[in-house]
């Protein structure tokens, strides 16, 4: 493993409430630690209780008394577009830190740590600039003014695993409809999402338009159920998602869940294995398998099975695992000791089934005693009701499963409780569509998988409700009101 030494320790003891740096209320703090060194990078405060309230009537009172309630549509997209600058000067700074916390291969956090968040402010800039948030119909007795307002209030909770594309991925759209947030990122990426907070300012964001204060799960639920919040937007855990749901739900609060995935890539008879292979970087081993979207339940024909298993197992076996900071290693470690160790539970969970391992099983030899490392693992004849192939491991963990027809692929494809990605491998482009359309997910690849960030993105079933990216994505952040007048409106 090639030695890449840490430079740079960051400590973030303040939240950034309305506008300016504050001292938390209590006392609690948190050791962000590298994940490929298990050293400490810096300390980051927890928030309580009160410095959640604090930051939630710091939104409301931006959006009900502030500037930003009252701006227009192209006001609003002038201002993003200055916080895209000053995060775009920020995105090296961005993407090394994420890729010290939680372990992304330097280039895919160049891409959607250091990229993504500028790019999808000036997307949404660009997609409101301009607009009228009125329309008038005619009516039975008049006309109707229909007016689309901002949501209000959104409480933005984030996961460790893409942490600053799917903050932006709420923030965005929510500053696009005139919306005031307050983003409570996760403690295992404690430190990167000041970052924009550190934008934020320069680019002249008005006060309390984008708070951000850490917090853990206690004051998380506070967050959740503050009587200031119109809106949660979260993405994280199937587990935590059932919460946050059943607490919007009591309260008739509006709520966007992005939450877990056991997808399946299904290679036909006809597939190119090359292109498979080829694929499984963003298929099934996309950012260390910490991916929401990982096709782990991999099925393949019987006249091809030996030939997709030992494709799936040489590709494991040459992954490059190493420091993310290294640009030639391809599989970094796991985010935190905690996820280490659910990995290496559901090894054992395969070794201990009627599953025939093929590759990996363990602790990698080539990296020392230092961070969190898993060796990518591959089990073949997995039954899809095997423990492996039923729940989410989130981790470099796959399952080859055979099938005798592509209608028994379907039916094992729709054998789960998740439905948020998926791929087929077909020489026949529009049989794979025809697949596509038959599997019960939300996002689905022909031939290759990449999540495209103007086109609607979520799940069916247990992975989640609502979609974002994409101009459907305002709609999460929208109120639509009806205003009844006289007909002399539809002239002027």
């Amino acid at each position: 493993m090639t030695t890449i030494e840490s430079t740079t320790s960051a400590d973030r003891l303040t939240f950034f409430v309305d506008g300016q740096w504050t001292k938390p209320h209590g006392t609690e703090v948190h050791e962000a630690i590298e994940a490929a060194t298990g050293e400490v990078i810096g300390t980051a405060a927890l928030a309580d209780e009160h410095d959640i309230d604090r930051a939630v009537r710091a939104a409301r009172n931006a959006l009900d008394s502030g500037p930003w309630g009252r701006t227009t549509p192209t006001e609003r997209a002038a201002v993003m577009r200055r916080f895209a600058t000053a995060l775009a000067k920020r995105s090296a700074e961005a993407s090394t830190l994420v890729s010290r916390e939680n372990g992304m291969p330097i280039g895919l956090s160049e891409a959607f740590n250091g990229g993504a968040p500028a790019g999808l402010l000036e997307m949404y800039a660009q997609m409101i600039d301009g607009t009228e948030i009125e329309s008038v119909r005619p009516a039975a007795l008049g006309a109707t003014i229909v007016r689309r307002e901002p949501v209000g209030v959104v409480a933005a909770i984030t996961p460790w695993n893409y942490p600053l594309a799917l903050a932006m991925s709420k923030i965005a759209p929510a500053l696009a409809m005139g919306c005031t947030i307050v983003l409570k990122p996760s403690p295992d990426t404690a430190l990167d999402s000041y970052i924009f907070a550190d934008a934020a300012e320069e680019a002249g964001l008005p006060a309390g338009v984008l708070n951000i204060v850490l917090a853990g799960r206690e004051a998380g639920a506070a967050l959740v159920s503050h009587p200031g919040v119109d809106k949660v937007a979260f993405t994280g855990s199937t587990e935590a998602g059932r919460i946050i749901g059943a607490e919007c739900g009591r309260l008739i609060r509006r709520c966007t869940l992005e939450l877990g995935g056991k997808s399946a890539s299904i290679f036909l008879e006809d597939g190119d294995i090359s292109a498979f292979q080829a694929g499984l970087s963003a298929t099934s081993f996309q950012n260390n398998s910490q991916t929401c979207t990982t096709q782990s339940r991999i099925l393949a024909p019987r006249s091809r099975y030996d030939e997709v298993v030992d494709a799936v197992a040489s590709y494991a076996a040459g992954l490059v695992v190493g420091n993310p900071l290294d640009p030639a290693v391809t599989c970094g470690p796991m985010a935190n000791d905690r996820q280490l160790q659910r990995v290496l539970g559901y090894i054992e969970a395969g070794r201990d089934s009627d599953a025939r391992l093929v590759a990996g099983g363990g602790r990698p030899s080539t990296v020392g005693d230092r961070g969190w490392f898993v060796e990518p693992t591959v089990f073949a004849d997995v039954d899809n009701n095997n423990v492996i192939a039923r729940e989410e491991i989130f981790g470099p963990v796959m399952a080859v499963i055979p099938f005798d027809s592509e209608e028994e692929a379907i039916r094992i494809a729709n054998d789960s409780n998740y439905g948020l990605a998926g791929s087929v491998w077909t020489a026949d482009e529009d049989r794979g569509i025809d697949i596509g359309r038959r599997i019960r997910t939300g996002t689905f690849g022909v031939n290759y998988y990449s999540t495209d960030l103007a086109a609607p993105f979520g799940g069916m079933k247990d992975s989640g409700i609502g979609r974002e990216f994409g101009p459907e994505a305002l709609e999460n952040y929208t109120e639509y009101k009806s205003v009844y007048v006289s007909a002399d409106r539809l002239q002027s």
